[in-house]
Protein backbone atom coordinates (compact mmCIF):
# COMPACT_ATOMS: atom_id res chain seq x y z
CA UNK A 1 0.00 0.00 0.00
CA UNK A 2 1.19 3.26 -0.64
CA UNK A 3 1.26 5.94 2.24
CA UNK A 4 2.37 8.59 0.42
CA UNK A 5 0.42 12.11 0.25
CA UNK A 6 -0.28 14.25 -2.75
CA UNK A 7 0.41 17.90 -0.74
CA UNK A 8 0.18 20.04 -3.81
CA UNK A 9 -3.74 19.47 -4.71
CA UNK A 10 -6.90 18.52 -2.85
CA UNK A 11 -8.12 19.76 -0.06
CA UNK A 12 -6.05 20.25 3.12
CA UNK A 13 -7.55 19.11 6.35
CA UNK A 14 -8.05 15.95 5.72
CA UNK A 15 -4.51 15.51 4.40
CA UNK A 16 -2.55 17.17 7.40
CA UNK A 17 -4.54 15.41 9.73
CA UNK A 18 -3.62 12.25 8.12
CA UNK A 19 0.08 13.17 7.93
CA UNK A 20 0.01 14.91 11.39
CA UNK A 21 -1.57 11.89 13.56
CA UNK A 22 0.63 8.83 12.61
CA UNK A 23 3.48 11.81 13.14
CA UNK A 24 2.43 12.70 16.75
CA UNK A 25 1.52 8.54 17.39
CA UNK A 26 5.09 7.80 16.64
CA UNK A 27 6.07 10.66 19.21
CA UNK A 28 3.55 9.11 22.02
CA UNK A 29 4.49 5.60 21.42
CA UNK A 30 8.52 6.76 21.41
CA UNK A 31 7.52 8.61 25.03
CA UNK A 32 5.78 5.51 25.80
CA UNK A 33 8.67 3.39 25.59
CA UNK A 34 10.99 5.55 27.05
CA UNK A 35 8.29 5.90 29.58
CA UNK A 36 8.68 1.91 29.96
CA UNK A 37 12.40 2.44 31.13
CA UNK A 38 11.58 4.63 33.76
CA UNK A 39 8.46 3.13 35.07
CA UNK A 40 10.60 -0.53 35.22
CA UNK A 41 13.41 1.09 36.79
CA UNK A 42 11.38 3.11 39.71
CA UNK A 43 9.43 -0.41 40.32
CA UNK A 44 11.75 -2.64 40.38
CA UNK A 45 15.41 -0.92 41.09
CA UNK A 46 14.00 1.93 43.01
CA UNK A 47 13.85 5.89 42.61
CA UNK A 48 17.75 6.77 42.71
CA UNK A 49 18.05 4.39 40.20
CA UNK A 50 14.33 6.07 38.56
CA UNK A 51 16.21 9.59 39.00
CA UNK A 52 19.48 8.89 37.41
CA UNK A 53 17.68 7.87 34.37
CA UNK A 54 15.56 10.99 34.24
CA UNK A 55 18.47 13.23 34.51
CA UNK A 56 19.78 12.19 31.64
CA UNK A 57 16.98 12.98 29.41
CA UNK A 58 17.67 16.99 29.38
CA UNK A 59 21.16 16.15 28.41
CA UNK A 60 20.41 13.57 25.27
CA UNK A 61 17.97 15.60 23.93
CA UNK A 62 20.20 18.47 23.74
CA UNK A 63 22.50 16.15 21.56
CA UNK A 64 19.81 14.63 19.59
CA UNK A 65 18.04 17.71 18.84
CA UNK A 66 20.70 19.46 16.82
CA UNK A 67 20.45 16.87 14.37
CA UNK A 68 17.10 15.97 14.50
CA UNK A 69 17.28 19.49 13.11
CA UNK A 70 19.49 18.79 10.46
CA UNK A 71 17.09 15.82 9.64
CA UNK A 72 14.34 18.74 9.34
CA UNK A 73 16.48 20.65 7.11
CA UNK A 74 16.63 17.07 4.75
CA UNK A 75 12.96 17.07 4.81
CA UNK A 76 12.75 20.40 3.71
CA UNK A 77 15.40 20.29 0.95
CA UNK A 78 13.33 16.80 -0.41
CA UNK A 79 9.97 18.45 0.06
CA UNK A 80 10.93 21.30 -1.82
CA UNK A 81 12.75 19.26 -4.84
CA UNK A 82 9.64 16.99 -4.88
CA UNK A 83 7.31 20.21 -5.37
CA UNK A 84 9.65 21.12 -8.08
CA UNK A 85 9.31 17.94 -9.50
CA UNK A 86 13.25 17.49 -9.74
CA UNK A 87 13.57 14.06 -9.07
CA UNK A 88 17.28 13.87 -9.57
CA UNK A 89 17.46 16.49 -6.64
CA UNK A 90 15.41 14.21 -4.89
CA UNK A 91 17.51 11.48 -5.02
CA UNK A 92 20.65 13.30 -3.93
CA UNK A 93 18.97 14.78 -0.81
CA UNK A 94 17.66 11.32 0.16
CA UNK A 95 21.20 9.44 -0.38
CA UNK A 96 22.79 12.54 1.38
CA UNK A 97 20.57 12.40 4.06
CA UNK A 98 22.07 9.13 5.27
CA UNK A 99 25.32 9.05 5.09
CA UNK A 100 25.07 12.08 7.14
CA UNK A 101 23.05 10.69 9.50
CA UNK A 102 25.33 7.48 10.28
CA UNK A 103 28.53 9.57 10.37
CA UNK A 104 27.41 12.22 12.35
CA UNK A 105 26.07 9.17 14.76
CA UNK A 106 29.80 7.81 15.04
CA UNK A 107 30.99 11.55 15.26
CA UNK A 108 28.54 12.75 18.31
CA UNK A 109 28.73 9.23 19.76
CA UNK A 110 33.06 9.34 20.26
CA UNK A 111 32.72 12.74 21.43
CA UNK A 112 30.11 11.88 24.31
CA UNK A 113 31.89 8.87 25.03
CA UNK A 114 35.17 10.92 25.74
CA UNK A 115 33.51 13.43 27.37
CA UNK A 116 30.57 11.30 29.26
CA UNK A 117 31.45 12.11 33.27
CA UNK A 118 32.27 15.76 32.35
CA UNK A 119 28.94 16.60 30.39
CA UNK A 120 27.38 15.11 33.47
CA UNK A 121 28.97 16.91 35.76
CA UNK A 122 27.67 19.89 34.53
CA UNK A 123 24.27 18.92 35.44
CA UNK A 124 24.30 19.09 39.87
CA UNK A 125 23.26 15.45 39.89
CA UNK A 126 23.68 14.44 43.63
CA UNK A 127 26.33 11.73 44.27
CA UNK A 128 24.34 9.02 44.83
CA UNK A 129 22.65 9.02 41.91
CA UNK A 130 25.49 10.42 39.34
CA UNK A 131 27.64 6.89 39.01
CA UNK A 132 24.27 4.98 37.81
CA UNK A 133 23.29 8.52 35.75
CA UNK A 134 26.86 8.10 33.90
CA UNK A 135 26.01 4.77 33.13
CA UNK A 136 22.90 5.05 31.70
CA UNK A 137 24.62 7.83 29.62
CA UNK A 138 27.51 5.93 28.27
CA UNK A 139 25.25 2.90 27.20
CA UNK A 140 22.74 4.96 25.53
CA UNK A 141 25.25 6.92 23.40
CA UNK A 142 26.13 3.83 22.05
CA UNK A 143 23.63 3.99 19.97
CA UNK A 144 23.67 7.52 18.46
CA UNK A 145 24.22 6.37 14.66
CA UNK A 146 21.01 4.17 14.61
CA UNK A 147 19.33 6.52 16.63
CA UNK A 148 19.94 9.23 13.63
CA UNK A 149 19.47 6.98 11.28
CA UNK A 150 16.02 6.32 12.22
CA UNK A 151 15.41 10.43 12.37
CA UNK A 152 16.92 10.79 8.58
CA UNK A 153 15.24 7.95 7.11
CA UNK A 154 11.82 9.39 9.20
CA UNK A 155 12.40 12.83 7.44
CA UNK A 156 12.86 11.16 3.90
CA UNK A 157 9.38 9.29 4.47
CA UNK A 158 7.97 12.90 5.39
CA UNK A 159 8.91 14.94 2.69
CA UNK A 160 6.71 12.73 0.39
CA UNK A 161 3.90 12.69 2.95
CA UNK A 162 4.35 8.97 4.65
CA UNK A 163 4.30 8.94 8.26
CA UNK A 164 2.54 5.71 8.86
CA UNK A 165 5.34 3.59 7.92
CA UNK A 166 7.97 5.64 10.54
CA UNK A 167 5.05 4.64 12.65
CA UNK A 168 4.63 1.29 12.10
CA UNK A 169 8.77 0.47 12.74
CA UNK A 170 8.49 2.59 15.63
CA UNK A 171 5.52 0.39 17.22
CA UNK A 172 7.64 -2.88 15.97
CA UNK A 173 10.56 -1.97 17.72
CA UNK A 174 9.33 -0.11 20.91
CA UNK A 175 7.02 -3.54 21.80
CA UNK A 176 10.52 -5.40 21.74
CA UNK A 177 12.07 -2.80 23.65
CA UNK A 178 9.61 -2.90 26.28
CA UNK A 179 10.08 -6.73 26.51
CA UNK A 180 14.30 -6.62 26.37
CA UNK A 181 13.28 -4.06 29.61
CA UNK A 182 11.99 -6.69 31.53
CA UNK A 183 14.30 -9.54 30.36
CA UNK A 184 17.48 -7.18 31.09
CA UNK A 185 16.42 -6.02 34.69
CA UNK A 186 14.48 -9.03 36.10
CA UNK A 187 15.78 -11.92 34.47
CA UNK A 188 20.07 -10.59 34.26
CA UNK A 189 19.61 -8.53 37.25
CA UNK A 190 21.08 -5.32 35.17
CA UNK A 191 20.00 -1.91 36.95
CA UNK A 192 19.77 1.85 34.05
CA UNK A 193 22.24 -0.35 32.00
CA UNK A 194 19.77 -3.28 31.37
CA UNK A 195 17.33 -0.30 29.90
CA UNK A 196 19.65 1.89 28.07
CA UNK A 197 20.88 -1.28 26.28
CA UNK A 198 17.31 -2.20 25.68
CA UNK A 199 17.02 1.00 23.62
CA UNK A 200 19.62 0.74 21.64
CA UNK A 201 18.24 -2.65 20.07
CA UNK A 202 14.88 -1.27 20.02
CA UNK A 203 16.60 2.01 17.80
CA UNK A 204 19.03 -0.37 15.72
CA UNK A 205 15.20 -2.28 14.69
CA UNK A 206 13.55 0.52 13.80
CA UNK A 207 16.18 1.92 11.65
CA UNK A 208 16.73 -1.07 9.86
CA UNK A 209 13.00 -1.59 9.33
CA UNK A 210 13.47 1.72 7.82
CA UNK A 211 16.10 1.28 5.51
CA UNK A 212 14.51 -2.35 4.53
CA UNK A 213 11.48 0.35 2.97
CA UNK A 214 13.64 2.56 1.68
CA UNK A 215 15.09 0.00 -0.34
CA UNK A 216 11.62 -1.45 -1.77
CA UNK A 217 10.41 1.99 -2.22
CA UNK A 218 7.91 2.52 -5.71
CA UNK A 219 8.80 6.56 -5.80
CA UNK A 220 11.29 8.87 -6.21
CA UNK A 221 12.73 7.99 -2.43
CA UNK A 222 13.78 5.02 -3.25
CA UNK A 223 17.25 3.85 -1.46
CA UNK A 224 20.14 2.91 -3.95
CA UNK A 225 22.98 1.39 -2.10
CA UNK A 226 25.56 2.56 -4.54
CA UNK A 227 23.94 6.05 -5.17
CA UNK A 228 25.30 6.98 -0.59
CA UNK A 229 27.50 9.42 -0.98
CA UNK A 230 27.27 13.32 0.23
CA UNK A 231 26.45 16.01 -2.53
CA UNK A 232 27.75 19.02 -1.16
CA UNK A 233 25.36 21.29 -2.57
CA UNK A 234 22.72 19.22 -1.36
CA UNK A 235 24.38 19.29 1.94
CA UNK A 236 25.05 23.35 1.80
CA UNK A 237 21.15 23.79 1.20
CA UNK A 238 20.25 20.75 4.11
CA UNK A 239 23.09 22.51 6.56
CA UNK A 240 21.55 25.81 6.01
CA UNK A 241 18.04 25.06 7.23
CA UNK A 242 18.92 22.35 9.46
CA UNK A 243 21.34 24.00 11.62
CA UNK A 244 19.20 26.87 12.60
CA UNK A 245 16.19 24.61 13.40
CA UNK A 246 18.76 22.35 15.23
CA UNK A 247 19.76 24.92 17.19
CA UNK A 248 15.90 26.05 17.85
CA UNK A 249 15.30 22.74 19.50
CA UNK A 250 18.72 22.97 21.38
CA UNK A 251 17.88 25.84 22.85
CA UNK A 252 14.63 24.45 24.12
CA UNK A 253 16.81 21.47 25.74
CA UNK A 254 19.54 23.72 26.60
CA UNK A 255 17.30 25.98 28.83
CA UNK A 256 15.71 22.53 30.50
CA UNK A 257 18.90 21.62 30.56
CA UNK A 258 19.90 24.42 32.78
CA UNK A 259 16.29 23.73 34.95
CA UNK A 260 17.04 20.64 35.22
CA UNK A 261 19.97 21.35 36.98
CA UNK A 262 18.00 23.92 39.03
CA UNK A 263 16.08 20.79 39.78
CA UNK A 264 18.42 18.57 41.00
CA UNK A 265 19.17 21.12 43.72
CA UNK A 266 16.17 20.02 45.25
CA UNK A 267 16.81 16.15 45.96
CA UNK A 268 15.66 12.56 44.71
CA UNK A 269 12.35 13.08 45.53
CA UNK A 270 11.63 16.10 42.94
CA UNK A 271 13.65 15.09 40.44
CA UNK A 272 12.03 11.56 40.35
CA UNK A 273 8.39 13.16 40.29
CA UNK A 274 10.21 15.48 37.83
CA UNK A 275 10.89 12.66 35.56
CA UNK A 276 7.73 11.47 36.02
CA UNK A 277 5.91 14.17 35.19
CA UNK A 278 7.95 14.68 32.02
CA UNK A 279 6.87 11.57 30.74
CA UNK A 280 3.52 12.58 30.68
CA UNK A 281 3.18 16.63 29.75
CA UNK A 282 5.30 15.41 26.51
CA UNK A 283 2.68 13.55 25.06
CA UNK A 284 0.92 16.83 24.34
CA UNK A 285 3.97 18.23 23.40
CA UNK A 286 4.41 15.52 20.24
CA UNK A 287 0.85 16.37 19.19
CA UNK A 288 2.39 20.61 18.85
CA UNK A 289 5.27 19.30 16.88
CA UNK A 290 3.91 17.44 15.00
CA UNK A 291 1.37 19.33 13.16
CA UNK A 292 4.63 21.99 13.25
CA UNK A 293 6.41 19.11 11.15
CA UNK A 294 3.05 19.40 8.98
CA UNK A 295 3.46 22.75 8.50
CA UNK A 296 7.21 22.33 7.38
CA UNK A 297 6.53 19.91 4.61
CA UNK A 298 3.47 20.90 3.57
CA UNK A 299 4.47 24.54 3.34
CA UNK A 300 8.69 23.40 1.83
CA UNK A 301 6.04 21.03 -1.35
CA UNK A 302 3.83 24.36 -2.17
CA UNK A 303 6.67 26.91 -1.71
CA UNK A 304 8.71 24.54 -3.99
CA UNK A 305 5.33 24.73 -6.34
CA UNK A 306 5.05 28.53 -6.17
CA UNK A 307 1.58 28.46 -4.88
CA UNK A 308 1.58 31.23 -2.36
CA UNK A 309 -2.61 30.60 -1.43
CA UNK A 310 -1.86 26.89 -0.62
CA UNK A 311 1.02 27.82 2.15
CA UNK A 312 -1.85 30.61 3.62
CA UNK A 313 -4.23 27.86 3.95
CA UNK A 314 -1.78 25.28 5.19
CA UNK A 315 -0.84 27.74 8.70
CA UNK A 316 -4.01 28.39 9.19
CA UNK A 317 -5.34 24.48 9.16
CA UNK A 318 -2.22 23.61 10.80
CA UNK A 319 -3.00 26.20 13.59
CA UNK A 320 -6.26 25.29 14.47
CA UNK A 321 -6.39 21.61 14.49
CA UNK A 322 -2.85 21.93 16.35
CA UNK A 323 -5.16 24.08 18.92
CA UNK A 324 -7.90 22.13 19.35
CA UNK A 325 -5.92 18.82 20.00
CA UNK A 326 -3.27 20.22 22.04
CA UNK A 327 -5.47 21.93 24.78
CA UNK A 328 -8.42 18.75 24.67
CA UNK A 329 -5.19 16.52 25.08
CA UNK A 330 -3.91 18.75 28.31
CA UNK A 331 -6.79 18.67 30.08
CA UNK A 332 -7.31 14.79 29.46
CA UNK A 333 -4.08 14.44 30.98
CA UNK A 334 -4.78 17.34 33.80
CA UNK A 335 -8.03 15.12 34.81
CA UNK A 336 -6.18 11.85 35.08
CA UNK A 337 -1.94 13.14 36.60
CA UNK A 338 -2.24 11.61 39.59
CA UNK A 339 -3.00 7.46 38.77
CA UNK A 340 -0.68 8.57 35.72
CA UNK A 341 2.24 9.43 37.89
CA UNK A 342 1.40 6.68 40.13
CA UNK A 343 2.50 4.21 37.50
CA UNK A 344 6.15 5.39 37.43
CA UNK A 345 6.40 5.90 41.54
CA UNK A 346 3.43 5.27 44.33
CA UNK A 347 5.42 7.81 46.67
CA UNK A 348 2.50 10.64 47.84
CA UNK A 349 5.83 12.95 48.02
CA UNK A 350 6.67 12.06 43.98
CA UNK A 351 3.65 12.05 42.81
CA UNK A 352 2.65 15.57 44.52
CA UNK A 353 5.83 17.04 42.86
CA UNK A 354 4.64 15.18 39.29
CA UNK A 355 1.37 16.99 40.06
CA UNK A 356 2.88 20.80 40.25
CA UNK A 357 4.75 20.17 37.12
CA UNK A 358 1.79 18.87 35.05
CA UNK A 359 -0.15 22.28 36.57
CA UNK A 360 2.20 24.60 35.48
CA UNK A 361 3.48 23.21 31.77
CA UNK A 362 0.03 22.04 30.44
CA UNK A 363 -2.16 24.93 31.88
CA UNK A 364 0.09 26.99 29.24
CA UNK A 365 1.17 24.29 26.87
CA UNK A 366 -1.48 26.05 23.86
CA UNK A 367 1.39 29.15 23.76
CA UNK A 368 3.74 26.42 22.81
CA UNK A 369 1.41 25.64 19.56
CA UNK A 370 1.93 29.29 18.49
CA UNK A 371 5.66 29.36 18.81
CA UNK A 372 5.65 25.65 16.82
CA UNK A 373 3.39 26.64 13.64
CA UNK A 374 4.99 30.00 12.68
CA UNK A 375 8.51 28.25 13.69
CA UNK A 376 7.69 25.16 11.43
CA UNK A 377 5.64 27.56 8.47
CA UNK A 378 9.04 29.53 8.33
CA UNK A 379 11.34 26.43 8.17
CA UNK A 380 8.80 25.37 5.00
CA UNK A 381 9.95 28.37 3.37
CA UNK A 382 13.81 27.54 4.49
CA UNK A 383 13.86 30.78 6.63
CA UNK A 384 14.48 28.75 9.46
CA UNK A 385 17.57 30.98 11.41
CA UNK A 386 14.56 34.14 12.02
CA UNK A 387 12.86 31.10 14.66
CA UNK A 388 16.24 29.86 15.69
CA UNK A 389 17.00 33.46 16.98
CA UNK A 390 13.54 34.03 18.73
CA UNK A 391 13.63 31.04 20.74
CA UNK A 392 17.42 31.54 21.98
CA UNK A 393 16.74 34.79 23.25
CA UNK A 394 12.66 34.55 24.37
CA UNK A 395 13.21 30.56 25.13
CA UNK A 396 16.58 30.55 26.93
CA UNK A 397 17.04 33.65 27.81
CA UNK A 398 14.35 34.70 29.79
CA UNK A 399 14.88 31.05 31.72
CA UNK A 400 18.29 31.60 32.47
CA UNK A 401 17.44 34.88 33.59
CA UNK A 402 14.41 33.67 35.81
CA UNK A 403 16.94 30.96 37.13
CA UNK A 404 19.51 33.60 37.61
CA UNK A 405 17.33 36.05 39.45
CA UNK A 406 14.35 35.22 40.82
CA UNK A 407 14.46 31.38 41.95
CA UNK A 408 17.33 31.97 44.34
CA UNK A 409 15.19 34.21 46.14
CA UNK A 410 12.40 31.34 46.41
CA UNK A 411 14.01 27.92 45.73
CA UNK A 412 10.69 25.98 44.94
CA UNK A 413 9.61 23.75 42.87
CA UNK A 414 6.69 25.79 41.63
CA UNK A 415 8.78 28.64 41.27
CA UNK A 416 11.51 26.63 38.73
CA UNK A 417 8.26 25.66 36.72
CA UNK A 418 7.47 29.63 35.93
CA UNK A 419 9.58 30.21 34.01
CA UNK A 420 8.23 27.63 30.95
CA UNK A 421 5.18 29.66 30.92
CA UNK A 422 6.72 33.04 30.82
CA UNK A 423 9.15 31.74 28.39
CA UNK A 424 6.89 30.81 26.35
CA UNK A 425 4.47 33.65 26.38
CA UNK A 426 7.33 36.16 25.36
CA UNK A 427 8.91 33.78 22.62
CA UNK A 428 5.19 33.44 20.99
CA UNK A 429 5.06 37.39 20.85
CA UNK A 430 8.06 37.70 18.88
CA UNK A 431 7.37 34.68 16.55
CA UNK A 432 4.09 36.24 15.50
CA UNK A 433 5.69 39.81 14.88
CA UNK A 434 8.66 38.31 13.27
CA UNK A 435 6.06 36.08 10.54
CA UNK A 436 4.11 39.43 9.70
CA UNK A 437 7.80 41.23 8.62
CA UNK A 438 9.66 38.15 6.97
CA UNK A 439 6.40 38.87 4.80
CA UNK A 440 6.69 42.16 4.14
CA UNK A 441 10.41 41.43 3.40
CA UNK A 442 11.97 38.18 2.57
CA UNK A 443 8.59 36.64 1.00
CA UNK A 444 7.09 39.41 -0.41
CA UNK A 445 8.01 38.72 -3.87
CA UNK A 446 6.55 35.19 -3.53
CA UNK A 447 3.11 36.53 -1.85
CA UNK A 448 2.74 38.95 -4.58
CA UNK A 449 2.12 36.06 -7.28
CA UNK A 450 -1.14 35.59 -4.94
CA UNK A 451 -2.20 38.98 -5.40
CA UNK A 452 -1.31 39.29 -9.17
CA UNK A 453 -3.53 36.15 -9.44
CA UNK A 454 -6.14 38.01 -7.74
CA UNK A 455 -5.65 40.79 -9.58
CA UNK A 456 -6.55 39.04 -12.67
Amino acid sequence: MNNNSDMLSGKLGGKILNFALPLAATGILQQLFNAADIAVIGRYVGKNAMAAVGSNSPLTALIINLFTGISIGANVVIARYIGMKNKDGVKRAVHTSLVVAVLSGIFIGLICEIFAHSLLGLLSIPDNVFNMALLYFRVYILGMPVILLYDFASAIFRSRGNTRTPLICLLTSGLINVVLNLFFVLVMKMTVDGVALATVFANLISSALLVWFLLHEDSEIRLFPKELRIDLNIFRETIKIGIPAGVQGMVFSLSNLIIQSSINKLGADVMAGSAAAFNIEIFAYYVINSFGQACTTFTGQNYGAGNPQRCRQVLKITLLQDMSLTVALSALILCFGRPLLGIFNSSPEIIDTGMIRLKYILAAEFINVVIEIFSGCLRGYGLSLVPALICTVGICGVRIGWIYTVFPKNQTFSTLMTAYSLSWLVTAAAMLIAYQIMKRTSLKSFFEKEDTVKAA
